[in-house]
């Protein structure tokens, strides 16, 4: 079940690395981040109630994919949008798990906004570019994660650092005023 909702984050790596050799349209032609530029207080308070609500047990993870020495702000205009991108695929696919009900109904607002953020922004991502070093280096890693580590770990290692990808998406909206 895990692998099946990895799947879009999954065929956004791929797509990144293939997408010159297929057709595509004008970038950015559907993207509207705009929304972004500002994330609602009730937004931000539901998605940190959820990161507070989470117990972390110890896992012993190989992967720490958001301890980057870079942030979104240090990443090139056209790297933000894939960056956050992938960030949404990794975060609603692991809050989209299964879990224990308490959990499960803090996780429903946050999911809801995550998701949405995602369709947004993937009509912002040219599957023709490619990323910088930086970003190709952590979309590897992401990827090696991604088939390697546990859910526990990949959980473990998404949920506490949601806010941060509140940033980046906040970010890759903002632009050039970021």
């Amino acid at each position: 079940m895990w692998h099946l909702s990895l799947a879009p984050l999954l065929v956004l790596v791929l797509g990144v690395s293939l997408g010159a050799a297929f057709p595509h349209d004008a970038p950015g032609k559907g993207c509207r981040l705009s929304q972004y530029q500002s994330i609602a207080p009730e937004q931000r308070q539901a998605v940190d109630r959820m990161r507070q609500g989470f117990w972390v047990t110890p896992h012993k993870c190989n992967t720490k994919l958001f301890h980057r020495k870079w942030n979104a702000v240090n990443l090139p205009l056209s790297d933000r949008a894939l960056l956050v991108a992938a960030e949404l695929n990794l975060t609603t696919a692991v809050l989209g798990l299964p879990a224990a009900p308490a959990f499960a109904e803090l996780c429903r607002e946050p999911l809801h906004f995550f998701r949405s953020a995602r369709e947004a922004v993937l009509g912002c991502v040219d599957p023709s570019h490619q990323p910088s070093g930086r970003l190709r280096h952590w979309l590897h890693k992401l990827h090696n994660a991604m088939r390697a580590e546990s859910t526990e770990c990949l959980r473990a290692t998404t949920i506490p650092l949601v806010l941060q990808v509140l940033d980046n998406l906040r970010c890759a909206a903002l632009q050039d005023k970021c």
